[in-house]
């Protein structure tokens, strides 16, 4: 019986356009905010974090201003650098605080994730972006503050999202058979790495996404809610 549903967010509760044609773009519109910060801890260890990534992978040593150069880069080719998530998680919460973002959710994501909270299951977040960034897209969402929502949010500190290992560690962590957890994303090498891992999948068929799947497919979250019926019945 499932009783954990963890949820992909970008193509799965959120449209990919909002990270693409929003987040990314004021990240590197705001991207001075991160040379002006150099001497705050926090900003200062991802840099050194970024330059550490350049010296092991192309072997020469880079001042602050490439570090940063870097990041632009990274971001740009959406690389799932720790450094550039944390960074990105930095400037967005300015964002979202001031009011210039606010956190898209398809129409009825809400709606099916309280519907979900209020039958007993637990809801948690698997996504590439940082913690601090999915807490910050789902607190300031068009919805309102959905955070009360989840259980437990996971980023790429437990392993990339095409690796088998990483869903066996979010299963330790939750302290549940895998069976009893399903995911959602629209990703299917994710997908498929959960199901290695014994959790049940769920795809969704956002529109862009791609249709092809050896799993269960979803065209939203109603859809998928009329699935865990059938597979609770």
């Amino acid at each position: 019986m499932i009783k954990y549903i963890l949820s992909d967010i970008e193509g799965t509760t959120t449209s990919i356009s909002f990270v693409a044609d929003v987040l990314f773009p004021y990240f590197l519109e705001h991207i001075d905010e991160v040379a002006e910060a150099l001497n705050e801890p926090a900003v200062r260890a991802q840099i050194e974090s970024a330059k550490t990534t350049v010296l092991e992978e192309e072997g020469r040593q880079i001042d602050d201003q490439e570090a940063i150069g870097f990041l632009e880069h990274w971001c740009r080719t959406d690389r799932k650098h720790p450094a550039l998530k944390a960074l990105q998680g930095m400037v967005w919460e300015k964002g979202y605080k001031n009011g210039s973002l606010k956190g898209h959710v398809y129409p009825e994501v809400p709606e099916m994730l309280k519907a979900w909270k209020e039958k007993g299951f637990k809801i948690g977040i698997y996504s590439s972006g940082s913690v601090p960034a999915q807490k910050l897209l789902f607190g300031y969402s068009e919805a309102g503050d959905l955070r009360p929502i989840f259980s437990d949010y996971f980023d790429t500190v437990v392993g990339h999202k095409r690796e088998v290992q990483s869903y066996k560690n979010i299963q330790l962590a939750l302290g549940l058979p895998a069976d009893e957890i399903v995911f959602l994303s629209d990703i299917e090498q994710e997908l498929d790495a959960a199901r290695a891992a014994g959790m049940q999948t769920i795809k969704l068929l956002r529109p862009g996404n791609d249709p092809q799947s050896t799993h269960r497919t979803a065209a939203d979250f109603e859809e998928v809610n009329r699935m865990l019926e059938k597979l609770l019945a």
